[in-house]
């Protein structure tokens, strides 16, 4: 187990231990799993307000250079170059495979691109992607900036007090503004399946920015458990469980995130095990599963059919405060995908009975 010693810490650490927050090493960082609200408040109140998340722990990359599109194209599927000033993009480093290395936001720039990396990969993500564009392009990692994500249905009304021009934003659309003085990058994203915003401000002024919008009456701090049960409602892959170097795009249901012109070219990594499984199937595929009762199931759950066979492993799985019931994530056989189709979910030795459903769990509400 890591010492509390040897995690690394974001810049607002002080403001969440003044607000009572427990905290908990995460991918080599110290950070608030809850505050006194609690996981089930933080996350209601999130879908019926504005919950205020730390993710300074993710990894910024600025990368610079007239051709920085076309030449991250040859680590991700997305279709990069179609990206207009101030348009973002889900899309994953991908490995000869076809695995996914991580995923990632990939947003285009006035002078090139702005990447978010997960945690957990930033030390994977950064030299390969320097590796791979250098020196043609300049790779610069942002460690002098924090990242704030805003979200619910009122984080817009929230963070239009401060800049009336976030409004304009569209879902997936960035830009620059001024918030109580500091230029900080704002993009109408996130991920909670709502309504919301990341804000990139320099880490000096982050708690600064961070109480500000706290004071605000439809805002509330919210920690790592509340983000979890936020995305799993939301049917959104979390890295290191949902996806990782040996799932597929296709598999995990994210094959919209190929762009047809990459898949027609290819140029990227892992592009003929990726376009043979769009032609004739993956082996497998991530479903939505509802288990039955109130009792949630876990992640490596194994998921069998009527018949007593293994065909597959829950990868998320939790209570869903919005849906009510436990909700789960997981991998099946391909012939086993269809919702509505009947599962049993072995659990400590005994089998809980659950159904395939269609994701998401929750309706997103992005503002497209």
């Amino acid at each position: 187990m890591t010492a509390e010693t040897d995690l690394r810490t974001t810049p607002l650490d002080g403001l969440h231990r003044e607000l009572g927050a427990r905290m908990v090493p995460f991918a080599g960082w110290a950070m608030p799993v809850q505050y006194p609200m609690g996981i089930l408040g933080e996350h209601r109140h999130c879908r019926a307000a504005a919950a205020l998340f730390d993710v300074s722990h993710m990894g910024q990359v600025v990368i610079r250079g007239e051709e920085a599109a076309e030449r991250f194209e040859t680590l991700v599927p997305g279709n990069l170059k179609a990206l207009g000033e101030g348009r973002a993009r889900y899309t994953m480093l991908t490995n000869d495979e076809g695995g996914i290395i991580d995923d990632l936001i990939v947003t285009r720039t006035s002078d090139g691109l702005y990447v978010v990396v997960n945690a957990g990969r930033r030390d994977v993500d950064i030299p390969r992607i320097r590796e791979a564009l250098e020196p043609d392009c300049k790779v610069e990692e942002l460690t002098d900036r924090a990242l704030l994500a805003l979200q619910g249905p009122a984080a817009v009304r929230v963070l239009e007090r401060l800049a009336p021009a976030v409004a304009d934003l569209a879902f997936m659309q960035s830009g620059t503004f001024d918030l109580s003085g500091v230029t900080c990058r704002v993009s109408r994203l996130g991920y909670t399946g709502e309504d919301g915003f990341e804000i990139s401000v320099p880490a000096d002024r982050a708690t600064k920015l961070a109480r500000t919008l706290l004071s605000a009456e439809e805002v509330e701090p919210a920690g790592l458990g509340a983000r979890d049960s936020l995305r799993l409602e939301a049917g959104l892959c979390l890295y290191g469980h949902d996806i990782d170097e040996t799932t597929t795009p296709i598999e995990a249901d994210l094959a919209w995130a190929v762009g047809k012109r990459r898949l027609a070219e290819g140029g990227f990594p892992g592009h003929a095990v990726i376009a043979e499984q769009v032609r004739s199937g993956a082996p497998r595929k991530l479903v939505g599963i509802r288990p039955e009762g109130r009792a949630p199931v876990r992640e490596g759950s194994p998921i069998e059919n009527d018949e007593g066979t293994e065909i597959g492993r829950v990868t998320s799985g939790g209570f869903g405060p919005t849906v009510g019931a436990p909700v789960a994530m997981g991998y099946v056989s391909t012939g086993e995908v269809a919702p509505g189709t009947s599962l049993q979910l072995r659990q400590r030795g005994k089998s809980m009975p659950a159904e395939i459903v269609s994701l998401p769990f929750v309706p997103h509400n992005y503002k497209r």
